[in-house]
């Protein structure tokens, strides 16, 4: 949700950013619904002043006067209910617009189309120092495996059995695949840990109001599992229980909904850790083979809340995304960073950046964490402000941030550490999780 004010005066440029980053709204037709709501909203509210004073003046009146007051009274009251009836009416689609608007990209965001717009920033890999490398040439086995192959062959990858018991797009982890799975999720935590973070485990189903506060609905429906029946509400469709969540943001950045926090205990920086489930509708025959896209997994985020200072919120971005890449560093996997463009980001962020990482299987990148800036985007509609040392009340700022999620990770880790014979070689980092063992045979 974003400040109408704002949108009232400087419609282009909604209009532009609604453009750019492919949202289907008319900025134009929306403002003249606003009018309307407006026009509406002052019309009831003078009616029902009207009808308030009538009404505390009618018990002193007598005979005629009293009468045509009643009289009068009695139309007011239907006008009235006519009148906030199309009000109620407007309200919906009104509130069903607003929902769609689009925040305003940074000026630095790539404008694009889809991925295929994103332009890389960095490179790191563990060869160079510097990442300048090439990180096909790390590898070095003449018969390399996927890491399904190999997860099959060690014992430790079991998807036909997944799909028997869940159908498609599952799996199981099994023995050093399932321990090497919980180490490098802890490892990853105990990162943060040293940081000072703040740990949830948060309900894993949510209602509709944290996905919609978040900004997954309305648009992410299809790729959420609901949990309860159907039914209609404000000319929404959405269920009378709850949805599982896709990450734990959705979780974690409700946390404070309808709170006001003091300026002084921000920012928050949390890490949500929970599984997360996906629908990936749309997706059929894309990165079908293997642990890319799955329905099921653990994932570490990242949530902050901080002051409305985008100088501030910038730094954080670097301080999250560094987060992630440290994780990568000390796994001594290779990846880039890109700069994502405005037609692959999302109504709600002003800026995005994500992390690929190295996957031979792919002889490419694979997307492997995100990294949002989403100005009061979320704060709005989730109604959290801080208020200011001059006691001012403002909405916060948000960022979120993948810093591990799994299995996904063991793609490049079982694909990067494989040896000549099929064995792995577990991580040096990874070891103390796993007992200090350091290989999978």
């Amino acid at each position: 949700m974003i400040d109408l004010t704002d949108l009232r005066a400087r419609p282009d440029v909604y209009q532009d950013a609604a453009d750019k980053k492919n949202v289907r709204v008319n900025i134009e037709q929306f403002l003249k619904l606003d009018t309307l709501h407006r026009d509406l909203q002052k019309s009831v509210d003078d009616m029902r002043a009207e009808k308030n004073a009538v009404s505390k003046k009618i018990p002193t009146m007598k005979g005629e006067e009293k009468a045509t007051a009643l009289s009068e009274m009695k139309k007011l009251t239907e006008d009235m209910k006519g009148k906030e009836e199309q009000f109620t009416t407007v309200e919906v689609e009104w509130n069903a617009m607003q929902l769609m608007l689009p925040t305003i990209p940074l000026a630095t965001t790539p404008v694009g189309k889809s991925d295929a717009d994103n332009v890389e920033n960095k490179k790191w890999g563990p060869s160079t120092g510097s990442g300048q490398g090439d990180p096909s040439t790390l590898l070095k086995i003449a018969n390399p495996k996927d890491h399904v192959t190999l997860g099959e062959d060690l014992g430790i990858l079991d998807i036909p059995r997944g799909v028997k018991i869940a159908g498609a797009r599952s799996y199981f982890l099994k023995g050093d695949g399932a321990r090497l799975h919980r180490a490098v999720l802890q490892f990853s935590l105990d990162q943060l840990t040293k940081k000072g973070w703040v740990h949830f485990t948060p309900p894993y189903m949510a209602s509709y109001a944290c996905l919609m506060g978040t900004g997954f609905f309305p648009g992410a429906e299809e790729q959420t599992y609901a949990v309860g029946a159907q039914e209609q509400k404000d000319g929404l469709v959405q269920p009378d229980g709850m949805y599982m969540i896709g990450t734990s943001e959705v979780s974690v950045a409700s946390y404070h909904m309808d709170e006001v926090l003091k300026e002084v205990d921000l920012p928050k920086r949390y890490a949500g850790f929970s599984p997360c489930f996906r629908r990936e509708a749309g997706t059929y025959g894309k990165d079908t083979k293997g642990l890319y896209r799955i329905h099921q997994f653990d994932k570490v985020e990242q949530v902050v809340l901080c002051r409305a200072d985008q100088e501030e919120a910038l730094a954080m971005f670097e301080e999250i995304r560094t987060n992630a890449e440290e994780v990568l560093q000390a796994l001594k996997l290779p990846y880039r960073v890109v700069d994502v463009c405005t037609g692959d980001m999302g109504k709600g962020k002003v800026k995005m950046q994500d992390i690929e990482t190295w996957m031979p299987s792919r002889k490419g990148y694979g997307e492997t964490h995100s990294c949002s800036y989403l100005g009061d985007f979320q704060a709005r509609r989730l109604n959290i402000k801080y208020e200011d040392k001059d006691g001012k009340k403002k909405f916060v700022h948000t960022l979120n941030n993948t810093l591990i999620a799994s299995p996904r990770i063991l793609i490049p880790i079982l694909e990067m550490y494989q040896n000549e014979d099929g064995s792995i070689t577990i991580p040096e980092v990874l070891r103390g999780y796993m007992g200090g063992q350091e290989t999978i045979q």
